[in-house]
């Protein structure tokens, strides 16, 4: 699914309520129909309930965060190893494995400072995947890279999805939305606009507010 809409429009809000990063003011969010953030008796998880919930999930954030005094292989074994409780030897191997996915193999020990923001990009995303998420949650993933790396990082996102990764992708890569989403919704004020196929919201959009977002974005 991707997100879609003008700056401002609450997108990013949107999918920082999805793993509790923002509390929602009403609402539910349900993870593979259990709650995240509320127990059913509408009381809020503690800190440690929230936190086996938000291991189901995986965030790539515009800006890397990246731990920039660790190795490319120490930033993706980290979260395994110390929220899992994954063996080293066994996150390690899972690692190498998802530096390979990611064209990034031969990077294994160099520290993350080094790299271009094209390849953190990319480290990010296997350092989420290390935590064998039910979902992946992208926010602008493309937007701090230059023209010229926002390629590489769209290939791999392109690859999970063909590989039926659940994704929500806060994103302006239309291209990207239209070719490899299932779903697009719309966003404009807050609020969700329009929701539709991929197909459908390029081709002929309901609102006169999706029309003058594609004729400028499009």
């Amino acid at each position: 699914m991707s997100i879609l809409g003008p700056s401002g429009s609450g997108k990013s809000t949107l999918l920082r309520c999805i793993n509790w990063l923002e509390t929602p003011d009403r609402g539910k969010i349900l993870l593979g129909g259990a709650p995240v953030g509320r127990r059913p008796d509408g009381k809020l998880m503690s800190d440690r309930e929230l936190a086996k919930v938000r291991a189901r999930m995986g965030m790539v954030f515009q800006s890397f965060n990246l731990w920039p005094h660790f190795t490319v292989l120490q930033n993706v074994i980290e979260a395994p190893t110390q929220v899992l409780g994954m063996a080293r030897d066994a996150a390690t191997a899972r690692a190498e494995e998802l530096l390979e996915k990611v064209g990034l193999a031969d990077k294994r020990d160099v520290y993350s400072y080094s790299l271009s923001g094209g390849q953190k990009q990319r480290v990010a995303i296997a350092r989420a995947l290390c935590m064998s998420p039910e979902v992946l949650l992208f926010d602008e993933p493309t937007s701090a890279l230059d023209p010229e790396l926002i390629g590489e990082v769209l290939a791999v996102m392109r690859d999970l999805a063909a590989e039926g990764m659940t994704m929500v992708v806060v994103t302006h890569e239309m291209g990207f939305a239209r070719d490899v989403c299932e779903e697009v919704v719309f966003m404009d004020k807050g609020k969700v606009v329009e929701r539709a196929a991929p197909s459908a919201f390029f081709s002929a959009p309901k609102t006169d507010r999706a029309k003058q977002f594609l004729t400028r974005y499009a």
